[in-house]
C-alpha cells in the first residue's frame, strides 16, 4: 500500500486548489492529480464569461450562506474557516489581486481567468503535484485502509486518501456509490426561461434593473434585475430563481407559469392610483409619453399595448377599466415558461451527494474512511456571482488539511 500517496480525481476548481493545498501542508506525502481530460480547470477558463467570477465580496459566514440553494447550514462551519476574504488573501499573497464589482462579483484586476489558472497550476508545480491529464479510470476498489484506483489500460494506482473533486460527471457519482453513497439525483441550476409565447421577445437586451419574478403557486420569487431577450427571460432575478426552484422546476419539466412584478417598490392599489391622477391632471397627453415609472420606454410603450390601449389615445380618453388593466400588468404580468437555456456556459446542478454521509470538519465520508469530497460533485450550489467558485475553495482547503494531517 502506497500509505504516503495522495490521489485527487478532477482537475477542476476543487480538485486542484485541493492538491495544491495538500501538497503545501504536507510535503512529505505523494499527492497525485487525475483529470480525465486534456485540459484542467476548464469552468475557470469560461467563467464570467472568460473573466473568472472567483469569488464574492460578503465576508460574514451567516450572510454568505444565504446565497447557497443547498448546502447553506452545512457551509456554515466552514465558512469560518475558509471564506471570501481567505481566498482574497491567498491569491493575494501569490501575486494576483481581486478586484470588486458594484454587485459584489470578484475578478482579477487583469480581466482574463487566465491569470486564475496560471496561477493555480503554478503554485500545483511548485509543490510538486503529479498531474496526470487524460487519465480514464475504469473502477476504485476499497482495500482497507486505502484504495485501488484501476485504469482503462489495465494499468493501477494505489493511495491511503482518495479525494473526489468530479463536478457533475456522472462517472464520479457512480464511483461515489460504489463506494457506498447516496445521490441525490442532479438536475440543471442557473439557467434562464424560454417564453416562446412572451408578447416582449422583440424587446430583447432590455434590462428592468428591479423586478420581482415569482414561480405561480409556490413560495418561489427572486427580486433584482431582469434581461429580456430573444427567447425569453434572464438576468440575476431569473437565474436565482432557477436555483432555489431548479427542483420544482425540474419536475413540472420546465413548464410553469411564472409572474413578474414590473414595480415591485409600488402596491397595485398605489400604480392604480397614479394613473388615475395622471388621468386627472394631464387628460390632454398620451400615456406613451408619460413614463410614471420610469420603466425603459420600449416595455412602457408595449405594456400599454398588451392593455389594449391605443397609441396617441388622450388620456382623458381612456376607461378606467383600461387603466386598472395597465395596473395589474405592471404588478402582475403571466408568462408561460416552455423549456430553459443555460446560461451562457455556465452549467451548475441541483443534486450530488447526500450531505449528511460527509464530516464537513474534514470533508471525510462518514462512510468509508479514508475517502474525501469536495466541489460540486457534493450536493451544494450557489446562486450565480462566485458563490460556486467558493464552495469549490473552502471544501478544497478543509479537505487538503485534513488529508495532509493524518
Amino acid at each position: 500500500m502506497a500509505k504516503k500517496t495522495i490521489v485527487i480525481i478532477g482537475g477542476g476548481a476543487a480538485g486542484m486548489f485541493a492538491a495544491l493545498v495538500c501538497a503545501k501542508q504536507a510535503p512529505q506525502k505523494h499527492v497525485i492529480l487525475l483529470e480525465k481530460t486534456r485540459q484542467l480547470l476548464a469552468k475557470v477558463r469560461i467563467s464570467g464569461g472568460g473573466r473568472c467570477n472567483v469569488t464574492h465580496a460578503q465576508f460574514d459566514p451567516k450572510l454568505l450562506i444565504q446565497n447557497y440553494p443547498r448546502g447553506a447550514k452545512e457551509l456554515l462551519g466552514p465558512f469560518h474557516r475558509f471564506q471570501p476574504k481567505d481566498t482574497i488573501q491567498w491569491f493575494l499573497e501569490r501575486g494576483v489581486k481581486l478586484k470588486t464589482e458594484e454587485d459584489g462579483r470578484m475578478f482579477p484586476i487583469s480581466d482574463s481567468s487566465e491569470t486564475i489558472t496560471q496561477c493555480l497550476i503554478s503554485e500545483a508545480r511548485k509543490y510538486h503535484v503529479e498531474i496526470r491529464t487524460e487519465q480514464k479510470i475504469k473502477e476504485i476498489d476499497s482495500i482497507g485502509p486505502g484504495f485501488k484506483i484501476h485504469f482503462e489500460n489495465d494499468s493501477f494506482l494505489e493511495c491511503s486518501r482518495l479525494l473526489l473533486a468530479t463536478g457533475s460527471s456522472p462517472q464520479g457519482y457512480g464511483f461515489a456509490q460504489q463506494m457506498g453513497h447516496t445521490l441525490i439525483s442532479p438536475v440543471p441550476s442557473l439557467f434562464t426561461f424560454n417564453v416562446p409565447s412572451s408578447p416582449l421577445l422583440d424587446l430583447s437586451g432590455i434590462a428592468v434593473e428591479d423586478a420581482e419574478i415569482c414561480l405561480k403557486e409556490t413560495k418561489f420569487k427572486q427580486r433584482g434585475p431582469l434581461l429580456l431577450t430573444h427567447f425569453g427571460f434572464s438576468g440575476p432575478a431569473t437565474l436565482k430563481l432557477s436555483a432555489w426552484a431548479a427542483r420544482e422546476l425540474h419536475e413540472k419539466q420546465y413548464k410553469a407559469e411564472i409572474s413578474i412584478n414590473w414595480l415591485p417598490s409600488f402596491s397595485k392599489d398605489h400604480i392604480a392610483q397614479r394613473l388615475l391622477s395622471l388621468k386627472k391632471d394631464k387628460p390632454l397627453k398620451h400615456l406613451e409619453n408619460e413614463n410614471l415609472f420610469f420603466l425603459p420606454s420600449n416595455l412602457w410603450k408595449r405594456l400599454i399595448h398588451i392593455a389594449d390601449i391605443k397609441e396617441r389615445t388622450a388620456i382623458s380618453h381612456l376607461s378606467n377599466p383600461h387603466l386598472q388593466k395597465l395596473s395589474e400588468l405592471l404588478s402582475q404580468s403571466t408568462f408561460r415558461v416552455e423549456g430553459k437555456t443555460t446560461n451562457k456556459q455556465e452549467f451548475v446542478t441541483s443534486g450530488g451527494i447526500d450531505l449528511k454521509e460527509i464530516d464537513f470538519k474534514t470533508m471525510q465520508s462518514r462512510k468509508l474512511p479514508g475517502l474525501y469530497f469536495a466541489g460540486e460533485c457534493l450536493n451544494i450550489d450557489g446562486i450565480t456571482g462566485g458563490f460556486n467558485f467558493q464552495n469549490a475553495w473552502t471544501t478544497g482547503w478543509i479537505a487538503a488539511h485534513a488529508m495532509a494531517e493524518q
